[in-house]
């Protein structure tokens, strides 16, 4: 029964159907004239029926909706056990709920808690005409069944939250560009830098001046970061982006009296910090710094000044003083168009992200398989998932490092934010840094635009770095810092950005063997490998062969609107016995080409490419097995390794992958 609930969950069907299948499975071993499920509202404060299905004999409709602590539902919800009542008329409990079970006739009601990891989903409930219907063997089929009905309730969960936050995301971003199109109406300039040079132009026509900046305060950090310069004749100890202490700084005075700071000769003894000795080399003798306050917040400090002393009188001051109100509303808009900006491509990436999560269906039906290796890695997940701890997969290629990582962040407390995907193998070294951690404007040559990492996208969410082997060993400390601090700075900005991430990393590489070669950073690897999880590959699962021939078969058949009925039992035996160097995404894109050479309602199974007979087989090593299998791979697509059509496709890895495979094999293209 537990095998047959569990491939029936697995399909993915509405939640009504796979009730109604679970009903049909039920009615074989028990007598069950009723079966509904019930969720807590949002509030938690009663349990809404969300299915029901009973037989005609069944008198009267139960309540949709009663107080949690009115109703079985709702004590099995909270107790998280098991409630049964043998003898409806005898019973004394939640007697409004009673009553109506007496209505319909029903003599027995049992009610079991339906949870995944430790949320609580829900409950589902049985009943039958028949008094103490249910014996101790029928409840402990009823207990079995908790974990994949459990986990079909889960996925119909978080598919309905996917839904809700895709239109969320939609929302945020239409409003965030309807703000951008009315403050293009507003404004002129919406960039700090063309702004600037604007309000410098202005204020050089009344107040002359040789330099001019405009340096915004961190209360956080307690300090100034110059984001706007004109200095024409400057010697390039100061520059854009530099960023000072506010203490003993004249812009910290300003920002703290709140009024302007007239300094008539510029002198290190009363002002000693960095921007002094940097105005000083600069030729400075005589500033004045102006706070720029808008809704009672000092946006800015607005700082003139000259290369000669008492270059500034009161009626300057006056017209900074006059004319700052204005910039700081202007500097304040700058500000918030570029938080917008930052924020719709945040969105933008999210969505793009979210939206390819939710092609990945969350995978939760995909996780196929009965067998005792199998099993432990799903024990170790439902262990782990909950916690805030790092995670490291360690499994071949094509085993499903990737779709366990969803699992554990779909299990976790991080579910409701983003999961996001990195293949280190993937990215040229030189740009994985960037890729990690992000780049502003103009970092590196082809830095057109700001891009915000991995890790910053991830805050608050699961971090998944596939093989994380490949990680080159120069960026193997800012990784480490990354996870340690939970901080980094984007490429082409001192700032530091702190983080809240999740990550669960996955090689199928030997860090304990890379770690001695001196290759992989010790400390690194013992960040990652608070708790490793191997995945097996799929000829030590040989009993799930099966379960994912037929899986997939069915999967591809009705993607291809094909009717695969029938599956010969000589070729499920042929392909339990094949090894599967390309583990299950390799049985996978197998089956797939199957389904395609299919015409009837019988699997076709192109049995002479996995080189596989029906009569006994030679069991050859396993380096020579997958030496010729290789081998055969290349010479059906004539030596060609990457492109839909070629070996690496064909044996369903990546082509880095195979490139690795053949080196430790020893195969060169002259051997196809």
């Amino acid at each position: 029964m537990f095998g047959e609930v569990s491939r029936l969950v697995s399909y993915r069907y509405e939640l009504p159907e796979t009730f109604d299948g679970l009903l049909l499975h039920l009615r074989r071993a028990l007598q069950v004239d009723l079966l509904s499920l019930a969720l807590p509202d949002e509030h938690c404060s009663s349990m809404r029926v969300r299915y029901s299905r009973s037989s005609e004999v069944v008198q009267a409709e139960l309540p949709s909706e009663l107080p949690i602590a009115d109703s079985p539902s709702g004590t099995a919800w909270s107790t998280q056990e098991i409630v049964l009542i043998s003898d409806v008329a005898n019973e004394r409990r939640w007697p409004q709920f009673i009553q109506h079970l007496g209505l319909a006739g029903l003599g027995t009601y049992c009610v079991l808690p339906l949870t995944a990891g430790d949320r609580r989903l829900g409950a589902f409930a049985v009943g039958s005409l028949q008094t103490r219907a249910y014996s101790e063997q029928h409840l402990q089929l009823l207990r079995e069944i908790t974990i994949p009905v459990a986990m079909a309730v889960e996925n119909e969960l978080v598919r309905e939250y996917a839904d809700k936050y895709k239109r969320e995301l939609t929302q945020a971003r239409d409003h965030s560009a309807l703000l951008l199109e009315v403050n293009n109406m507003l404004v002129s300039n919406l960039e700090l830098p063309s702004l600037f040079r604007a309000i410098s132009a202005g204020i050089q026509r009344v107040v002359k001046h040789d330099y001019s900046s405009l340096s915004l305060y961190d209360p956080k950090q307690q300090q100034f970061r110059v984001h706007a310069l004109d200095f024409p004749g400057g010697r390039g100890v100061i520059k854009e982006k530099v960023v000072f202490a506010a203490d003993n700084a004249p812009a910290g005075e300003a920002l703290r009296k709140r009024k302007p700071l007239l300094v008539d000769q510029l002198a290190l003894s009363r002002f000693p910090s960095d921007v002094t000795k940097w105005l000083l080399s600069e030729g400075i003798q005589s500033a004045c710094w102006v706070p720029l306050i808008h809704s009672e917040k000092v946006v800015a400090v607005l700082n003139v000044a000259s290369l000669h002393p008492h270059s500034f009188s009161a009626a300057d001051v006056k017209v900074l003083t006059d004319v700052a109100p204005q910039i700081a509303i202007a500097v304040e808009n700058a500000l918030a168009f570029r938080e917008i900006a930052d924020l719709k491509d945040r969105l933008s990436k999210e969505k793009v992200y979210l939206e390819s999560e939710i092609r990945a269906q969350y995978n939760f039906e995909e996780m196929i398989g009965e067998s005792p290796a199998w099993r432990r890695v799903l024990q170790q997940l439902v262990t782990v998932a909950p916690t805030e701890a790092n995670v490291l997969l360690l499994g071949e290629t094509g085993t499903g490092k990737e779709l366990l990582a969803r699992a554990i962040h779909n299990q976790s407390p991080r579910r409701e934010r983003t999961f996001v995907k990195l293949s280190c193998a993937a990215v040229p070294t030189g740009l994985l840094e960037s890729e990690l951690f992000g780049h502003e404007k103009g970092a590196f040559t082809g830095a057109l635009t700001q891009q915000v990492g991995r890790f910053e996208l991830a805050n608050h969410g699961t971090l998944f770095l596939d093989e994380v082997g490949d990680i080159a060993p120069e960026l193997q400390p800012k990784l480490l810092r990354a996870l340690q601090e939970q901080e980094f700075e984007r490429l082409g900005n001192p700032r530091t950005i702190k983080v809240d991430a999740r990550v669960v990393a996955a090689t199928n590489r030997d860090l304990g063997h890379m770690v001695a070669e001196r290759t992989f950073r010790e400390d690194l690897y013992y960040r990652l490998n608070v708790f490793p999880i191997v995945v097996p590959p799929l000829r030590e699962r040989a009993g799930d062969v099966e379960l994912l021939v037929r899986f997939f078969a069915a999967k591809y058949a009705a993607r291809m609107h094909r009717q695969v009925e029938d599956i010969p039992k000589s070729t499920l035996k042929a392909l339990c016995r094949y090894h599967w160097p390309g583990n299950v995404r390799e049985l996978e894109h197998f089956i797939e080409r199957a389904v395609i050479l299919s015409t009837g309602k019988t699997l076709q199974v192109p049995l002479d490419d996995l080189r596989l007979g029906t009569a006994n087989i030679k069991i050859e090593p396993l380096v020579d097995t997958e030496r010729e299998h290789i081998l055969q791979a290349l010479r059906a697509c004539d030596g060609v390794l990457g492109g839909p059509t070629g070996a690496a496709a064909r044996l369903g890895i990546n082509r880095s992958t195979l490139n690795s495979r053949m080196r430790k094999l020893g195969i060169s293209r002259k051997d196809v």
